[in-house]
């Protein structure tokens, strides 16, 4: 039985990450080589035009998306690692209908908050701007980031917390010294999520940066795509580029995006 369970979890497995395989495999096929029938299943004649490509014409939409990967999680944590600590340590008045408030947030359309930021970054002049995109991905980021950490600072004892203030830290010694460095978990699983959903985002991107100079990797792949929707092999390399850097970090902070996710929801 045990064995019949692994032959299904890994045809499962293989069926899955079967377009990660072919996007590899054509990302070194060669253009004339796409057109055989059937298909190579493997690089027969590999060559690395496509890499080439994406050296020489999506270099700018990586470290754009880099940059707006980087500042969304900063903007995220700057935001939700306070509220986090004010909801779960210092309690105010309302904090359980902002918690509400912040469940709901989740629950509207991302398109929706696109077309109402679109109108007020119209108005502002922030409109195709790298820093308007990083406040529009930061909206997607921090309920989640705040519900999660909300939810690990909860549960750090008071005891904890009461012997800073006895040695005379105040509150914000307290949150910078205690509560941030206990709570590493948490903040790498939300800073996880949030570079991952800034990384990956299209509909912010395509709505509020569609005309500007920076655009991030989604909109240089999709402009790749239909000016050059022949050149399968480059725009398979762009995929797998583009890939590499949530693929890296999946995999070094699994283990921590593990415990942050689970922190909370058990309590002694």
């Amino acid at each position: 039985m045990r064995r019949l369970k692994t032959a299904v979890g890994l045809a499962l497995t293989a069926v899955m990450l079967f377009p990660v395989y072919w996007m590899v495999n054509v990302s070194f096929t060669r253009d004339q080589d796409m057109r055989k029938s059937p298909p190579y299943w493997f690089p027969v004649h590999g060559t690395l035009e496509g890499y080439r490509a994406v050296l020489e014409r999506q270099l700018p939409y990586l470290g754009v998306s880099l940059v707006v990967g980087l500042g969304t999680v900063a903007l995220t944590l700057l935001i939700a690692a306070p509220a986090a600590y004010s909801l779960a340590k210092l309690r105010p008045r309302g904090g359980g209908v902002l918690s509400f408030v912040l469940l709901i947030a989740q629950m509207i359309p991302g398109i929706i908050m696109a077309m109402g930021f679109y109108a007020i970054f119209l108005t502002t002049g922030v409109l195709n701007t790298v820093p308007g995109l990083i406040v529009a991905d930061s909206t997607l980021a921090v309920p989640f980031a705040v519900l999660i950490l909300t939810a690990f600072m909860s549960g750090i004892p008071e005891e904890l917390l009461q012997a800073a203030r006895v040695d005379g830290a105040g509150v914000m010694r307290t949150f910078v010294s205690i509560v941030l460095p206990v709570s590493r978990n948490s903040i790498i699983t939300v800073s996880l999520f949030a570079f991952l959903w800034a990384w990956s985002d299209f509909v912010f991107a395509s709505t509020l940066d569609q005309g500007g100079a920076h655009q991030p990797i989604t909109l240089g792949i999709y402009h790749y795509i239909g000016n050059n929707n022949q050149e399968w092999n480059a725009i398979m390399a762009t995929a797998v580029v583009a890939s590499i850097p949530a693929t890296v970090l999946l995999i070094v902070a699994q283990r921590y995006v593990a415990a942050g996710v689970t922190a909370g929801a058990v309590k002694d």
